[in-house]
Formats: structure tokens, sequence, C-alpha cells
């Protein structure tokens, strides 16, 4: 298809109206820090005015107060990996409802969900539960410190979040509040380069407790990288940390781990491990985990103790998207499907020969965008036009990253549509983004000040 000629005729720029959304913008605002609970969301990732507010979900599908409806990708900041609304999933919920969701006591749930999740991931000797990505991250890191008494962390420069707490959080440029004494304690080692992480070990001989990163993100790692990273970290005394928070049930059943069989001292999840619903998990090695529990004789460590830790009905959902994953063939489905929509998008990019200016990156199943201006420099303009235009003809793609509920009707929907846009798109890198951008740009989330 020659998408240079769609603009003028396109089948999807249809008036959307966001009145409701716009409505409602200042009321969110007004009573919620950042109008979201989660920065990734917030009024500053989108384009002015296109701001739309959600009200259900099915499938790969969402519709907002408007009655907008979209194509959704990254759903759920690419935790609803197999859909909204999966039938199996909610039932498993409703049913695990009628009998309560906290105890005084841990419930058998615990147990079954703790045994479930080591028969997907069986590198792992012990695991235990919390909300969210940034708790388990961090509870992996206190476990480091204490099983090694060293106080530094070693940080993959090239991975852009681990937690919100301040052992990271320290180490960007939104670090107000945060005490100079802690910046200090967090440095840093490059992705695929094994020789960063040997200078660090160097440097700070005998301080290392750990060293995090995730397993891939745009890059691979090169051949043996993720094994002489552990290799090196045991020869001086420090634990090597996956964050599987992402790679976990998308790159296989058994995480990047199995992916590249490799076997990290800890691990953590979250995101796809209950498909949305909020159940993050750490996993690793006795000798380590053990230390936050009853039956040892060294310093105890206070792990992971919160009054809503395991909600019963967000394990039920955790065990039934594990089930789902073992029953049908999603990560097979992620992956051929992402690969469809990879080919298609790059065929557009080609045609209109703008790969210095736009590219997709990373893996079919998880991959991402560049936006670049003229000069083929990152541009927070150009990422806000193309994110304007998919909107307004009902695509919502921050990323496009896939889920198994995207068919191939919508995977062909979604290529025609960014076909339209990126026509737009190559009109403003001959005429200038200011003649197509409406409003302001999105802005980075790591920024000092508004």
């Amino acid at each position: 298809m020659n998408y240079s000629n769609t603009t003028n005729n396109s089948t999807f720029n249809k008036e959307r109206s966001f009145e409701k959304s716009q409505r409602l913008n200042e009321r969110f605002n007004e009573i919620i820090p950042g109008g979201s609970h989660t920065y990734a969301k917030s009024d500053d990732q989108f384009p002015e005015g296109m701001t739309p507010y959600i009200v259900k979900g099915k499938g790969c599908k969402i519709w907002d107060v408007d009655g907008n409806e979209y194509i959704e990708y990254g759903m759920g900041l690419r935790s609803v990996t197999i859909g909204h609304v999966i039938d199996p999933i909610v039932k498993a919920i409703q049913e695990q409802l009628k009998y309560g969701v906290n105890f005084g006591r841990p419930a058998t749930i615990e147990l079954e969900c703790a045994e479930k999740l080591l028969e997907m991931i069986p590198n792992a000797d012990m695991v235990k539960f919390a909300k969210n990505g940034s708790t388990v991250n961090s509870a992996a890191i206190l476990l480091a410190r204490a099983y090694t008494g060293r106080n530094l962390i070693g940080i993959c420069t090239q991975h852009p979040f681990f937690s919100f707490d301040n052992w990271f959080m320290a180490t960007t440029a939104v670090n107000a509040g945060i005490p100079q004494a802690i910046q200090h304690l967090s440095v840093k080692f490059n992705y695929n380069n094994l020789q960063s992480a040997e200078d660090l070990f160097q440097k700070y001989a005998g301080q290392i407790a750990c060293l995090i990163l995730e397993a891939e993100k745009e890059t691979p790692p090169a051949p043996g990288f993720l094994q002489d990273l552990k290799d090196l970290c045991e020869k001086n005394g420090a634990v090597l940390i996956l964050d599987e928070i992402i790679t976990g049930f998308r790159w296989d059943n058994g995480g990047a781990q199995k992916f590249y069989h490799f076997d990290p001292h800890l691990s953590t999840f979250g995101k796809a491990l209950a498909n949305g619903y909020s159940v993050a998990a750490l996993a690793g090695k006795r000798e380590i985990m053990e230390l936050g529990g009853l039956h040892h004789n060294k310093d105890r460590v206070f792990l992971l103790s919160a009054t809503n830790g395991a909600e019963t009905h967000g394990l039920a959902a955790a065990i039934a998207t594990m089930d789902f994953y073992q029953k049908n063939p999603v990560i097979q489905t992620l992956h051929t499907q992402g690969e469809k929509l990879k080919k298609g998008l790059e065929a557009i990019i080609n045609e209109l020969q703008i790969k210095t200016s736009f590219d997709v990156l990373g893996r079919p199943w998880c991959f991402v965008y560049a936006t670049r201006d003229q000069e083929g420099k990152p541009s927070q303009s150009f990422r806000t036009l193309f994110i304007q235009e998919t909107l307004k003809r009902g695509l919502m793609a921050p990323s496009f990253v896939i889920s198994y509920s995207h068919s191939d009707s919508d995977v062909q929907r979604t290529i025609d549509i960014v076909g339209e846009s990126l026509a737009v798109y190559k009109k403003a890198l001959n005429e200038g983004v200011e003649k197509y951008l409406k409003g302001r740009s999105i802005q980075p989330v790591y920024r000092k000040k508004n």
C-alpha cells in the first residue's frame, strides 16, 4: 500500500471528541499529584488535549469516557499480557472473593501460588510475594546487602527503571527529597560490557553488594554475558539480581532466565505474573532468601512484610494466569503476532524512507519505537506528533508491546493506522513539526523541573 498519499482520505482519521476527558482533567490534577497514580500514565506523556480517561477494556481494546475505542499496546504498562477481562482469570478471582481476601494467618492459596511459581521458575528455591515490581526489587537489594554485609549497589545504566525507592531514584534527575548520603550508594555499569563491571569491583573493592539488571531491553545479551557477569559477582563476593518484571512471562514461560539458560542468585517478577492484577514476586536461592525467614542464626532481615502482600484474589489471578500460560500458546502467539506487526511497520518505514527518523527497536514480542528529527536526533516533539496522529485514528501505542489478544485484524489495522500517521510524520520532517503538532510536546519522566 502507498501510504504517502493516504492522509487526505484517511480511513481511520474520524473526528474524536475528548470533551468529557478534558472536563475530568482539572479534577484529576486538583486532588491527585501529577493527575495520575503512575507517572508513565500522566498528562505530560500524552499530547495536549488528548489525555483520555479509560472506563473499560476487553481483549486488546479499551474505551474512554467519551466513547472512543482504541487498540491498545503496552497494556497496563506491559502487565496485561494476555488481555483485558480474560474469562478464566476473572472467574478465578470471583470464586476466591466468596471466601475472603485477607486473614490473620496465611491462607492456603499462598502456598499454592508459591509452588506454582516455583514450578514455572525452576531455578529458584523460595519465593515471597508483594504488590509491585519496585517493592520486590528493593527487597532483593535488602537481601543482597544483608547477605554480603556491603552497602553499594551496581545498577545497569541502560535499563531505565528498577524501583521508585531511593536507592534507584537517587541515580535519576528526579532526586528531590533523597538525602545526599544515599545518592552515593548506587554506582553504575554498562550492559554487554563486562569490563565496566570489573572496573566497578576494582574501584570499590569489597564494597559492592550486588549488580542488578534486566536480561534484555532493546539489545540482546552478548553470548555468555549474563553468565560471565554472575561469575564475576561470585568471584567478588556479590549477588547477581535479574529483574524479570518485563521479561518474565514474555520471553518464555520460565522467563528470560530460561530463554537464556541462565541461573541468577535472585530474580524478580511482576506485571504479567497476574495479567495486570497487583502481584509481584521475589524468587531466589535458599541461602539468600532464608535470611528473611525464621530458621537461621544470622541477623534477621525484615523482608516484604505488608498487610496486603498476599491478598487472596490477587494470588488467584496469578494462579489462573500461570495456568493459562501452561494450557495456551501465549508465548508463541506473542512472538508470532509481534513478528507480523514489526515486519509490517518496517515495511512502511522503508517505503517512506524515514528509518533515520523513525525506527522500531527490540524483540518482536516487546518492541518500542524511536522518534528522531530531521537530523536524526531524539525528539520529543516528533514522539508527540506520532502519538497525536495514532490516537486520533484509534490507536493507543506508547510502545508496540503486543498481547495474546491482538488478532490478525488488530495487527493489520494497526499497520494501516501507523502508515497514515507516519505519512504525516514524513510531511513534518519536510515542512517542520510545528506545522502539524497541536499543543506542547510530551516531556521526559526523568526531569529536574516541570
